[in-house]
């Protein structure tokens, strides 16, 4: 029996990189075994990753020498930052350069930049539709501090696929966004879409992915590639929400300058991307296709699938 490659998995305690490590761990007669990456190995969820046979190691994402030794021995780095922890496109810079100099340096056969557009090259700064964020340097921060990073990985030659995630459904359980009862009482999702498509996908799609390109091989090495579940409108989405929860859900298309002005941490950053999104849409569910998410995974869940699992975790205000 030959020895499974490694595949080293950054952020394995969190959605896209947990995803991934089950994954793997799933594929009992597959090729590949995963390396769990975290900075706290003694947590709840790096525990349950070793319960189901992962290697789980520490690492700091800030330290190059610690992404170095977390890599030895990798065929494969699955690479993802963590901008909502602390808000600055320029530690995620940093920290994808080192990600990239360590995959270098340890001889990585295939690494996974979890990545978005860099929105300045559709909305200039210059561009009044919205406005300028970071000290003036982005519009949509989260978006551009990863967009801007892609540079990294072709600066070292790396064997690398740039993967376009789309929006979490599994945001309306964690990050607020789930139906909230207004002034007359009925439950409604507040996003600033109007009437134009919103990509979305299951989290765990996203690690589900990202195997399915490493089983690949080489054939999306050099690629960019973007994954969807389902390309719905706001209504869309409450009707589908009336549907799973048994109650009226509708949909509060408000305007993105109101969005921005909601006053949560990053609502500025999340008004422009919800503008973005809006006003190059054929652009942005373009390049997410779903038929191309199903081929490299088969078990890809639409929204109603996903809402079906999880309608019980939602909660409701």
């Amino acid at each position: 029996m030959s020895e499974k490659k490694i595949i080293a998995v950054l952020g394995a305690t969190g959605a896209q990189g947990g995803g991934l490590v089950r994954s793997i761990l799933a594929d009992k007669s597959g090729d590949f075994t995963a390396r769990a990456l975290t900075r706290d190995v003694n947590s709840d969820k790096a525990k349950a990753l070793a319960d189901i046979g992962a290697e789980v190691v520490a690492v700091d994402i800030d330290n190059y020498e610690s992404l170095k030794k977390a890599f030895e021995g990798a065929y494969g780095v699955f690479a993802v930052t963590f901008f909502w922890e602390h808000f600055s496109p320029a530690k995620e810079n940093a920290q994808a350069e080192s990600i990239a100099k360590a995959a270098k340096a340890d001889g990585v056969k295939h690494i996974i930049w979890s990545t978005l557009e860099d929105t300045r090259n559709w909305v200039p700064l210059s561009d009044n539709r919205m406005p300028s964020l970071g000290d003036g340097k982005y519009k949509v921060p989260h978006f551009d501090g990863k967009g801007e990073s892609n540079k990294y990985f072709t600066e070292q030659n790396l064997p690398v696929t740039f993967l376009l995630t789309s929006f979490y459904w599994d945001n309306f359980i964690y990050f607020g966004m789930g139906p909230k009862k207004g002034p007359d009482g009925k439950l409604a999702i507040t996003i600033p879409m109007g009437d134009k498509k919103l990509p979305g996908i299951a989290a765990a799609d996203i690690g589900k992915s990202a195997f399915g390109i490493f089983k690949k091989g080489n054939e999306f090495i050099g690629k960019t590639v973007g994954i969807s579940g389902g390309h719905l409108t706001g209504k869309q989405m409450a009707d589908s929400f009336t549907k799973a929860l048994g109650q009226e859900v509708v949909y509060n298309a408000v305007p993105f300058d109101v969005f921005r002005s909601f006053g949560f941490p990053g609502a500025d950053d999340l008004g422009n991307m919800f503008q973005f999104k809006h006003d190059f849409e054929d652009y942005f569910c373009g390049v997410r296709s779903i038929d191309f998410s199903k081929s490299i995974n088969p078990s890809l869940q639409s929204f109603d699938q996903w809402l079906e699992e999880n309608k019980t975790k939602i909660p409701l205000e």
